[in-house]
């Protein structure tokens, strides 16, 4: 099995997404290494910092890919694709939050480890997560997808099922509130 990792090491991504397709597990092991931080970052800035919630669902959309991997039609798509697949694990997951506890967010959710970063940046990128913590789901959502992932109002509609115009009001109040959160006026 671990000759086999190697082979996959220096494979396209195309070729990884063919063989997975075969449900090659060791290309699919190949494909999670690559995109796996990726998908972490984005759950980690959707879940506010809760990087277990984070690590969890995007193993969860890691299952959901091998389990799906004959839906996306070219290997081109897989960015669009999976991305599609952990928003829908980072909403299901909000749906059952919601059916069993209350929505609101505390100061105690876990950040960041800053041990990497330098003290500003380390600072800078805790007090956004704190900012972003502090935004409804919905705004936190329509946010990182809009300004993190740089995707269109359109295409986090498609994405995540949300209308257009309700998208927009998500980015641009949520936006405006991390402004507000963020200026050394507020001090939080």
């Amino acid at each position: 099995m671990a000759g086999a990792n190697l082979n996959w090491a220096n494979a396209s991504e195309a070729a990884l997404i063919v063989a997975v397709k075969a449900k090659d597990q060791g290309a699919f092991a190949e494909l999670v290494k690559r995109r796996q931080p990726w998908a972490r970052g984005l759950l980690r800035r959707l879940c506010a910092g809760n990087h277990a919630e984070a690590d969890d669902l995007a193993q969860e959309a890691f299952m959901k890919a091998w389990d799906r991997m004959n839906d996306l039609q070219t290997p081109a798509a897989l960015p669009g694709w999976f991305r599609r697949i952990a928003v829908t694990a980072f909403l299901m997951s909000r749906r059952r939050v919601r059916a069993g506890h209350d929505d609101s967010l505390d100061d105690t959710m876990p950040l960041a480890s800053e041990d990497s970063l330098p003290d500003a940046q380390a600072g800078a990128k805790i007090d956004l997560e704190k900012a972003l913590a502090r935004l409804s789901d919905a705004e936190r959502l329509c946010v990182t997808l809009n300004h993190g992932e740089g995707l269109s109002h359109g295409e986090i509609a498609e994405a995540t099922g949300i209308p257009l115009g309700t998208v927009k009001s998500h980015v641009l109040r949520g936006t405006d509130k991390l402004r507000r959160l963020l200026s050394p006026e507020e001090g939080r």
